[in-house]
């Protein structure tokens, strides 16, 4: 049967039994009859008075996210449309701006004004979210539960745009490239730009995919950008960045974290000079599953770090870990055994790695802030959107004061820290390396914890609302449930939230005249 054909309701009420069941969705007519038994939810959800042969679009969005209507499981059983009705739904459409109030920042919301955003901007933004909801977000969306690797043609995408070079950051690095199509010059490209990017993956909703998506590129890649020899950077840079070879950060070990001056694996200098020999671990290494190169930590004296990247060979061994979010991520745990690597791997000076080490924190903490950022406005939008779908009570779950309580205070986060985010933002675009470093490293730590201990109080104020559904892995709480599972991530990724807390402080500390006193 044609799916133009059109009924009355009167017609799709003929068809209200077992074996000849037919419903009608948002002006669209379905005929359930041969799936009813197939249907997850049970026939007697079918059968109910109020939804077989009857108009049950507010019985289906109750159930269902809309998406289910445009997998072709499900759209083959359209049958017609009623007449004279027009849908109400709007299909949404590759690059669209969501209409739901604080769903989008408000640069992005129609009647708004931003000091920090250019025209330019804002079409590299429906550049950049076009490109990665045709490309790249339902890759996540699957890998996130199937546990695949991201796939070397979603990284080819990011290579033919020069996604990947922008992904990290301004710099020499992009000379020459042609950026977004053309939309940016390379001279151009800022910081905001790079903030654009990061926020429109992190809408993929698909935490360890993101991370697996080169997340290990921009952390590992950022040292030999700004320390490596030119040599080095001829070999690694071009290989990197067009997507032929992959790099990974290797800090972290089981016997330090946050304390980086307590790493223990160590690397000892041959006799000429010419090589070092690594031995020890490395562990939570991000992407270091299928990384092709090592940015390493290394002991070399007693009180001294070195830096080196090691290209992967025999003796380096990777092995997968499993954590709470998935496995696409490529979270490894790493050992080198008599791991030899050229005395001109080093980056920057030996026994001054922790100088390279920490310079690398401030944009991988700032990175991880515009993630968490968008990810719990995605979360706000959900909430929205089901508090006003869902009826209880007799009426929509917002009419209930203590659900708007939480929504206002969820709205409050994301806005307080998308703010701050844009404010630090402006003056790493005004700053240079060594004056970020003085002057942003506290803000940067401040604005991690924030945004992290916020999130978590947003993940769990979400699954109030969402209710049963916001700890199941399917339906209308899915992404509520993957939230509130993986949200903890950024509190830990990148250096704890107590830690950072302390971080900035005394940064302050430092800054206290001491000609000043009460």
């Amino acid at each position: 049967m044609s799916a133009t054909k059109e009924f009355t309701l009167e017609q799709v009420a003929k068809h209200n039994k077992e074996g000849d069941l037919w419903v009608v969705i948002d002006s669209k007519v379905f005929d359930l009859s041969k799936f009813a038994s197939l249907h997850p939810g049970g026939l007697s959800v079918l059968l109910d008075e109020e939804v077989a042969g009857k108009d049950a679009t507010n019985a289906f969005f109750g159930l269902h996210r809309q998406e289910v209507l445009a997998t072709p499981r499900y759209a083959r059983l359209q049958v017609g449309t009623i007449a004279n009705q027009k849908s109400l739904l709007k299909t949404p459409q590759y690059g669209d701006l969501s209409e739901i109030p604080y769903a989008e920042p408000s640069w992005l919301t129609k009647g708004y004004h931003s000091p920090y955003y250019s025209d330019q901007h804002r079409k590299f933004q429906q550049w950049a979210r076009k490109v990665l909801e045709e490309h790249l977000i339902p890759e996540a969306r699957e890998f996130e539960e199937s546990g695949k690797w991201p796939s070397q043609s979603g990284v080819d995408v990011q290579a033919k745009y020069n996604m990947l070079a922008m992904r990290m950051g301004p710099g020499p690095h992009l000379k020459g490239l042609t950026l977004a199509d053309g939309l940016v010059k390379p001279e151009e490209y800022n910081y905001f730009h790079e903030l654009i990017i990061a926020q429109e993956f992190n809408r993929s909703m698909s935490r360890g995919w993101t991370d697996g998506a080169q997340s290990g590129m921009q952390i590992g890649l950022s040292p030999v950008l700004n320390f490596g020899s030119e040599a080095l950077k001829a070999k690694i840079v071009p290989e990197v960045l067009s997507g032929k070879k992959y790099i990974c950060l290797a800090v972290t070990e089981a016997f330090a974290g946050s304390d980086v001056a307590g790493l223990r694996c160590k690397a000892t200098k041959s006799a000429d000079g010419t090589y070092w020999t690594i031995n020890g671990t490395k562990k939570w290494i991000t992407n270091g599953v299928w990384c092709d190169y090592f940015t390493v930590a290394c002991r070399t004296s007693e009180r001294g770090l070195s830096v080196f990247v090691v290209e992967r060979q025999p003796g380096l061994e990777t092995k997968p870990i499993k954590t709470s979010y998935s496995p696409s991520a490529g979270t490894s745990f790493v050992s080198f055994d008599n791991v030899k690597v050229p005395s001109g791997n080093m980056l920057g000076k030996e026994g001054k790695g922790l100088q390279v080490v920490l310079s690398n924190f401030n944009h991988e903490r700032w990175v991880m802030i515009c993630g968490s950022a968008r990810s719990q406005r995605m979360i706000v939008e959900e909430s929205l959107k089901w508090a006003s779908q869902r009826h209880v009570f007799g009426k929509p779950l917002i009419e209930q004061a203590v659900i708007r309580s939480k929504l206002a205070a969820m709205i409050s986060r994301t806005e307080s820290v998308q703010n701050w985010l844009e404010n630090i933002t402006f003056q790493m675009c005004n700053m240079n390396y060594a004056q970020q470093s003085d002057l942003l490293a506290g803000q940067i730590a401040f604005l991690k914890k924030y945004a992290t201990s916020s999130a978590q109080e947003t993940a769990k104020d979400a699954v109030q609302i969402f209710g049963g559904r916001g700890i199941t892995k399917t339906g209308m709480g899915r992404f509520i449930e993957h939230y509130h599972r993986t949200v903890v991530f950024d509190s830990v990724l990148g250096g704890a939230e107590d830690v950072l807390g302390d971080l900035g402080v005394r940064q302050a500390m430092r800054k206290i005249p001491k000609d000043v006193k009460l």
